[in-house]
């Protein structure tokens, strides 16, 4: 063999030789970054937890090992427990009549010294613990509807109407004639704004839009815009309490906003006894109750707004029979506290129907 063959040989050699070495080190030192998080405890249990409003239940907590120095346990961001220096496995009881219904977050968090080396989540529903009542709309009167008007929002003010429609190239907001159907007075979205739910509070109305992040506001006399609001997220149904402006967004969350600025001021989730509603639209505030169309649906939802408890469930199919038309979905609620009538509309209905609950 020549020298430089050697010399080569030699070298593919040290090469391979090397090549065994150099690679389990990389390969431990992966292994090692894995390893790196230590679970000094965690939650003892996988699933989620769902309770109905009432229930009391203990959340175990396995403990790993005696190097945690400190374990805090959070419900969305309020601490709500602190074991120093654990021992041994612990639990804590969650008394749900605690919170309101929803989602919350339960989060572990775990020291060793001062430092955080390990968080654990799960989540918390808490379910209403009420069934709700089931209820029926009778139709007592029919009257004219815009077939052309795509409801979107529907309340009355003393003795006035008020309809605000949505579709882009087609949003308007108007004050009705309820014997007739037809606009006393209307003014027009640009087309770029696709119009969502309306509500009137002191001397303004207030017109969300779908996905513009817009709240237009006018003077409820002469429907001169006075102002725009920006907003983040979808805008969809809207009433109001007299001191808040509630809104949806197509999930199962209210929105209860100041008038002025709209910042949130807090937000309430919708529960019945089974889980979220979702799909939440136009509004009505009756009486010191909300309530909201779902979204394809033909029922009405009647809701808590202090706890989000869906209280009642009104059957609407009646209604969608004598009054739809050709049209698409129920999506309509204005109630006039004068007489006390209800009335209930949709999108493109040939009819607006006064009802009675029973």
């Amino acid at each position: 063999m020549s020298k430089s063959k050697s010399i080569i040989f030699l070298t593919l050699i040290i090469l391979m030789v090397g090549s065994l070495v150099v690679v389990p080190m990389f390969d431990n030192y992966s292994k090692n970054e894995d390893l790196s998080v230590e679970v000094l405890a965690e939650f003892a249990f996988t699933d989620n937890v769902d309770m109905k409003f009432g229930d009391v239940r203990k959340v175990n907590i396995k403990h790993t090992s005696l190097k945690a120095s400190k374990i805090e346990l959070f419900i969305e961001d309020s601490l709500v427990q602190t074991w120093n220096h654990p021992k041994k496995n612990f639990s804590y009881t969650l008394e749900s009549n605690k919170f309101n219904v929803g989602a919350k977050e339960l989060k572990l968090v775990v020291y060793k010294g001062n430092a955080v080396v390990f968080e654990d989540s799960r989540l918390m529903r808490v379910l209403s613990n009420i069934n709700p009542i089931k209820k029926k709309a009778s139709v007592m009167k029919l009257y004219p509807h815009n077939q052309g008007h795509f409801t979107q929002g529907f309340e009355f003010n003393g003795n006035e109407l008020y309809e605000g429609t949505g579709q882009n190239g087609s949003s308007l907001l108007a004050k009705i004639d309820l014997n007739s159907g037809n606009p006393i007075k209307e003014v027009n979205l640009e087309p770029a704004y696709f119009g969502e739910g309306i509500t009137i509070l002191g001397n303004n109305v207030y017109q969300i839009t779908w996905q513009q992040q817009k709240c237009f506001v006018y003077n409820k006399e002469t429907l001169e815009k006075i102002n725009e609001i920006t907003y983040n997220g979808e805008g969809w149904g809207l009433c109001n309490d007299a001191k808040h402006i509630i809104m949806t967004d197509g999930s199962e969350r209210l929105y209860f906003r100041n008038p002025q600025t709209f910042e949130i001021n807090r937000i309430v989730e919708v529960y019945d006894n089974l889980g979220p509603i979702t799909s939440l639209n136009e509004l009505e505030y009756i009486d010191g109750k909300i309530y909201a169309n779902v979204w394809q649906q033909n029922y009405i939802l009647v809701i808590d707004p202090n706890s989000g408890k869906v209280l009642k469930k009104i059957d609407c199919s009646e209604v969608v029979i004598k009054a739809k038309g050709g049209g698409e979905v129920l999506n309509g609620i204005a109630y006039q506290p004068a007489t006390k009538k209800l009335y209930l509309t949709g999108k493109n209905w040939s009819k607006i129907a006064e009802v009675v609950i029973k």
